[in-house]
């Protein structure tokens, strides 16, 4: 886990063009959730500002924290003027200020699970918001992807990220949630899918592979198999379920 969550710097040109970003709708939801206008923004991991630039927008002024210098070049060439770039790892940053909300996007589950939540609720103001979310891209059409795996299975066994606690995927809440249930320190926790489909070229899609880390970890001569294997398999147009998975939850106190 730790050798795929520093793999990312050596694509991150490819992710910021590639991975999709997150819809007007995700803020809308961390917004209401939280009942009154969110201030001040802590992000982790905030790769090359997908999510960032979203809350940006919202007038937020965010503190972006991303511990690989590449991916940290990529967030500053659309640096909105309320964000603050910082190049660290969620366990280094200082517990001497505290947010209104903390965000984390395709992240959180490459952080240390040791101390996690007690160095979160640090951070988190009494009353704030902690969200949690990403978007586990997959084929809409269940051939194609059953195809796409078959193209990749010789090379590849899975493409995904485990549940960092286990959780089977049938289990109606679904980590981080799962244990923010049982946090002492958090509390309303909730857990909510955003609906959204998108059309991409098969190329494009690649692409997208091309940034994900079980791809990257893989040979050039492997990964370079895989991606023309799984062409061959795709029509000139994929539509892929772009789901954004959300958790929610509320930092205790007053």
């Amino acid at each position: 886990m730790v050798e795929r969550a520093l793999s990312f710097g050596s694509v991150a040109e490819a992710y910021d063009r590639f991975r999709p970003g997150y819809p007007v709708e995700l803020l809308e939801l961390v917004t209401e959730y939280a009942g009154e206008p969110i201030r001040t923004a802590l992000e982790i991991g905030a790769g090359t500002g997908k999510a960032t630039r979203l809350f940006a927008q919202g007038g937020i002024a965010v503190t972006a924290t991303e511990p690989d210098a590449a991916m940290l070049a990529e967030l500053r060439k659309q640096l909105p003027a309320n964000v603050t770039p910082v190049q660290a790892a969620f366990e280094d940053l200082p517990l001497d200020s505290s947010y209104g909300l903390v965000y984390s996007a395709a992240a959180l589950h490459w952080t240390n699970p040791v101390g996690r939540w007690e160095r979160m609720a640090a951070l988190v103001q009494p009353g704030g918001v902690f969200a949690s979310f990403g978007v586990p891209i997959q084929l809409a059409d269940p051939a194609l992807k059953e195809a796409a795996r078959a193209a990749r299975s010789p090379y590849l066994d899975d493409d995904g990220v485990p549940s960092p606690d286990g959780t089977p995927e049938d289990r109606p809440m679904q980590w981080p949630g799962t244990e923010l249930q049982h946090s002492e320190w958090f509390t309303d926790v909730r857990q909510v899918v955003l609906e959204r489909r998108l059309m991409l070229s098969a190329q494009d899609y690649i692409g997208q592979l091309s940034t994900v880390s079980a791809y990257v970890l893989l040979s050039p001569a492997d990964r370079d198999e895989v991606f023309r294997r799984t062409l061959e398999v795709l029509p000139e147009t994929v539509e892929l379920d772009a789901q954004v998975h959300v958790h929610l939850a509320r930092r205790l106190g007053d």
